[in-house]
Order: structure tokens, then C-alpha cells, then sequence
């Protein structure tokens, strides 16, 4: 069966080093990927969730949160259309009344027609379900789901790490995302950011690498795998902009120095340390919707020894840097994905661009990713009709 959501092969194969990585428009499959905040999810609720060009349906049951797809098997209406539940830890479909158990999909009974024989014989898909810092996670994918501390950048899981954020929808796809936060120059774009001055930190325009060492792969048979771009060790900052020889712009300097750890891993998360203080690590995920857009997660990270360190960072980060972090420093990368989606939505694009020396951490990842992914999202795949028992 061809691919529904395949490349031309000849841009493939002109373009053999990033493969796996051009042909996941819809992202790679067999991973954790985070969802809804655990608080956008209340007792009892259901809502509908799209990842990687599916549809789920996400329910919390006794503190418990299920998904299943979001399509009934008689005649594959989504559930979500007009949620009916009659009895806790179910759905039943408003078309015709069948009925599904959410923890494990069974089709446990059809109002409409009670003695059918197809009762207890079908079961509709369901998603492995992990709550951490806040988020839920779901594993997207037909394999045993790995630990979810292989899915997630070092330090995320800590026990002393407490973490905040949002979520956005953005129109971009999910691989523009990751290349704009890993993009070691686009700070270019931040030049006039408000998180600048209301923070005082030292940022230049770019940077210049001074050694062939400035990227480091991390690829071991287990845990996360990923790069690190180490320019802040191998390069040579640009604070002052020529045109011409003729200085035409200046870097701010700042007093607070951060960001000097940057990585980016699978399936889609980029890791900053310190930011957006130094007191601080951002992790932000680019998680797939479809092939034209990807939900940008942000989330701070802050060490923590006590109940009083948590309401103290939640009053911090309320007052602070999900206005001039998360929304004023990052509204930049948002505004800079649409409009490069209008390039990138092309196949062709990935033949057109010209990269430069500073993009070897983008190759670099783009390389690890195609070869290290556990898999490639097809349209086939969200379009299964559930299995027999």
C-alpha cells in the first residue's frame, strides 16, 4: 500500500540523508507525546484531542485519564459530535448506540439493538495514558511503549523539578517548529523582544562557529537521544551588525547570561537551560496535528525544595514569564514558523533552501532523527477501524 501522505521519490532520493525525517509530515510514530495540561482535563469531562493527524477522545475516570480514537466502528462517526455516556467509564455513540468500555475498548453493549452478536467481539483503539509534571502524555503507536523517560529531555522527570506552562495551537508544520528552536542564529528575530529589557539578558544578534566540535550527537541503544548544540562554547558571538562595514545594529548587553545549553531531541521536544532566568530550564515540545500545523507546548522548569518554593514559582511564573517568556519572547518563533510553513509546505522546499554553516546542528538532527526514529505516521494509521477480540 502506498503511503497516503508520501514524497516524491525523487526528492527522496536526492535528499537520502534526511529521508525518514521528509517523509514524516505527520510525524514519527512509537513515542510519548504530551497532550492537554492535566488540568485542562477535570473528573468526569471528555475532550477531543488531534495528534499526528488522528483524533482522540480523552476521558478522566476516578482520577484516571483513557483514550481511545475518536470514531465509532459501526459507521465512523466521531463520538465527539454529541458526547453520550451513561454509565461511568464508557461512550456510547449518539448514532446508533453502541457502546464502548474506555479502558479497554470493548464494545460492550449496542442500546439500539441489545442482542446483536457483534457485542464482546470488537474493540475500538486505545492509547496508553502516563500523567507527569502536569502533563498527560499519550503514546501514539503499535509497539510496547518505552519508558517515558526515554521520550523526554534529561532533567524533565527530576523529582525536584516543578513545571509550568501552556499550549498554542500553531500553523506551521511540526518540523518548523523544531528547526526555529534549535536554529542556532534565529535570535536574530529577537533583537527587539520586550523579554529583553523586563530581564536584562545578554543576547547577540548571532553567532559565528569556530569549531567543528559545536554540535554533539547523542545516540545510545537506550534513553533519550538527541543534540546538543554547543556554540556557547564553539563560537563567536555577534554583538555588532554591518552593513556594508558600517555598523547598522547592536546585540543586548545585558547582565544575565543565559541559554548556553540547548538541545533538541526525538520525537520533538527542545530543551533551553538556563532560561528564561537563570534559575530556570524551558522544555517545549512541537507536537504533530497535522501536516500544516503542531501544538507548541512551552513549559518552565524550576527546581524546587518545598510547598512554599511552588507557590512562590507559580506567583513568579503568573506574574512574569508566561507574559514575558512564554507569550512576548516566543510570539517571535510563532510569528517566524507561519510564515516559513508557506515554504516548507512544499516538498520541493527541502531541495530549494540554502543552509550555512551554522545550520549544522539542523543537519545534525535531521540525520539522528531519520535514522533513530522508531517509526513514520502514515494517514493509513489513523484510519484503522479497531480489531477483533
Amino acid at each position: 500500500m502506498t503511503r497516503q501522505n508520501s514524497v516524491d521519490p525523487d526528492i527522496l532520493d536526492k535528499c537520502r540523508q534526511y529521508r525518514g525525517y521528509i517523509e514524516a509530515k505527520l510525524g514519527f510514530r512509537n513515542y510519548w507525546y504530551p497532550t492537554l495540561f492535566s488540568s485542562e482535563l477535570v473528573e468526569g469531562e471528555f475532550k477531543t484531542h488531534h495528534l499526528l493527524g488522528d483524533r482522540l477522545l480523552l476521558a478522566r475516570v476516578d482520577g484516571k485519564v483513557h483514550a481511545v480514537r475518536d470514531r465509532c466502528l459501526h459507521r465512523g462517526v466521531p463520538f465527539s459530535r454529541k458526547i453520550e455516556c451513561y454509565k461511568k467509564g464508557t461512550v456510547t455513540c449518539w448514532y446508533h448506540g453502541f457502546t464502548y468500555r474506555l479502558e479497554t475498548g470493548e464494545l460492550c453493549d449496542i442500546i439500539a439493538n441489545p442482542k446483536s452478536n457483534m457485542i464482546g467481539r470488537l474493540r475500538i483503539d486505545t492509547f496508553p495514558v502516563i500523567e507527569a509534571k502536569g502533563l498527560i502524555f499519550v503514546f501514539a503507536g503499535d509497539i510496547e511503549p518505552p519508558a517515558l523517560a526515554d521520550d523526554v529531555p534529561p532533567w524533565f522527570l527530576d523529582d525536584n523539578v516543578y513545571v509550568r506552562g501552556r499550549r498554542t495551537e500553531v500553523d506551521a508544520n511540526w518540523r518548523v517548529g523544531c528547526e526555529n528552536g534549535f536554529d542556532s542564529t534565529h535570535i536574530y528575530i529577537h533583537k527587539d523582544s520586550v523579554l529583553l529589557e523586563g530581564n536584562d539578558l545578554l543576547l547577540p544578534l548571532g553567532s559565528v562557529p569556530t569549531s567543528k566540535e559545536a554540535f554533539e550527537v547523542v545516540d545510545e541503544p537506550t534513553g533519550p537521544v538527541g543534540v546538543y548544540d554547543k556554540l556557547f562554547e564553539h563560537c563567536e558571538p555577534v554583538f555588532e551588525g554591518k552593513v556594508d562595514g558600517e555598523t547598522v545594529l547592536h546585540g543586548h548587553m545585558g547582565a544575565t547570561q543565559v541559554a548556553y545549553n540547548i538541545s533538541l531531541w526525538l520525537p520533538c521536544v527542545l530543551r533551553v537551560t538556563p532560561w528564561p532566568g537563570p534559575t530556570m530550564t524551558q522544555f517545549e515540545w512541537y507536537v504533530p496535528i497535522d501536516e500544516d500545523r503542531h501544538f507548541y507546548i512551552q513549559t518552565i522548569g524550576k527546581t524546587v525544595e518545598s510547598e512554599q518554593d511552588k507557590a512562590d514559582f507559580d506567583r513568579e511564573f503568573d506574574e512574569k514569564w508566561n507574559e514575558l517568556a512564554l507569550k512576548g519572547f516566543n510570539n517571535d518563533d510563532i510569528w517566524a514558523r507561519e510564515a516559513q510553513q508557506d515554504y516548507y509546505r512544499h516538498d520541493e522546499a527541502w531541495l530549494g533552501e540554502h543552509l550555512y554553516e551554522a545550520d549544522r546542528n539542523i543537519t545534525s538532527w535531521r540525520s539522528l532523527a531519520s535514522r533513530r526514529n522508531r517509526g513514520i505516521q502514515t494517514r493509513e494509521h489513523t484510519l484503522t477501524i479497531g480489531r477483533q477480540i
